[in-house]
């Protein structure tokens, strides 16, 4: 015997499915925190209303993916499919906020020394047992 709980369960299960079309990974590898702006693309036709929603948040300021998939109401994997979407019709675009562009750089457009440093410490993290290569110099 079903109760009311496990219909509503059920139901949002059929929605997302249907929303992502049966697709359960995105194109694009999206971080949690990955931040999205507006492009200059449009949806193509047929795309769900998840998406002009979309749009419509990343119109007014920045969002980051996360921040998407809770005001749409929907699971994570879901939104990451609809960005990814959005993606492709150059609709959104994946946004590098100012602070890391204008700071992490030197007058060259080349990285930042401590970018560099700040990379090479969460590689090391990420990789404990990589093979180290002599610095070149």
């Amino acid at each position: 015997m079903s109760t009311h709980g496990e219909a509503a369960e059920d139901s949002t299960f059929v929605r997302t499915y249907t929303l992502t079309r049966g697709r359960t990974r995105p194109r694009h590898l999206l971080g949690l925190d990955t931040v999205l702006d507006v492009g200059p693309g449009r949806p193509g036709p047929g795309q769900a209303e998840e998406c002009e929603e979309i749009l419509a948040l990343c119109q007014e300021h920045r969002r980051s993916v996360t921040e998407l998939a809770g005001r749409l109401g929907r699971p994570i994997t879901a939104a990451k499919i609809l960005v990814s979407d959005l993606l492709d019709a150059h609709a959104l675009v994946v946004s590098v906020p100012d602070a890391y562009a204008a700071s992490d750089t030197d007058a060259d457009g080349r990285p930042s020394p401590h970018l560099l440093a700040a990379l090479s410490v969460a590689l090391k993290r990420k990789f404990p047992d990589a093979i180290p290569y002599r610095q070149a110099g």
